[in-house]
């Protein structure tokens, strides 16, 4: 059996539905977490669904998953423009890594613009509200497929 997918949500995002609809929807995490499960199985996928407001949990996860994951698909929200510890620690990881973001960052605020996640990782995808992850699992799937032999 392949090892998982670890699929990590920063801080806010257990608000999903609640906080901001306007800009973030109305779906919950959970409804996320099922979309991603329903793709990961259409492509022989398992994956490992992870939300925290802690930059040290989500660290530890990454830290796991340098021997433990397939790749990594991560929604780092607020850490995105302020944790250089999260990129420091995806830049252990050799997997692929897919930068997710359910709003376009680039037509935020102007501080939502830098991103030091993307300085890890081997993809992004954003804008897409919550049927970017779908979609990234789709990515992961055909990265993830195009390294077998």
């Amino acid at each position: 059996m392949s090892k998982p997918v670890l699929i990590l949500n920063g801080p806010n995002l257990n608000k999903l539905g609640t906080r901001q609809p306007e800009i973030y929807g109305h779906a919950t995490l959970k409804d996320v977490e099922e979309m991603c499960q329903k793709r990961a199985e259409v492509r022989g996928l398992e994956i490992s669904f992870h939300q925290s407001n802690s930059e040290a949990e989500i660290i530890d996860w990454i830290h796991d998953g340098i021997e433990g994951c397939s790749g990594i698909i991560i929604n780092p929200a607020a850490f995105t423009h302020t944790s250089v510890a999260i990129l420091d620690a995806l830049n252990i990881i050799s997997q692929p890594i897919i930068e997710l973001h359910i709003s376009n960052p680039h037509k935020r605020e102007s501080f939502r613009r830098v991103s030091y996640i993307t300085y890890a990782a081997t993809a992004s995808i954003c804008g897409l509200g919550v049927n970017g992850y779908p979609i990234a699992v789709d990515a992961m799937a055909d990265m993830l497929d195009a390294k077998r032999p």
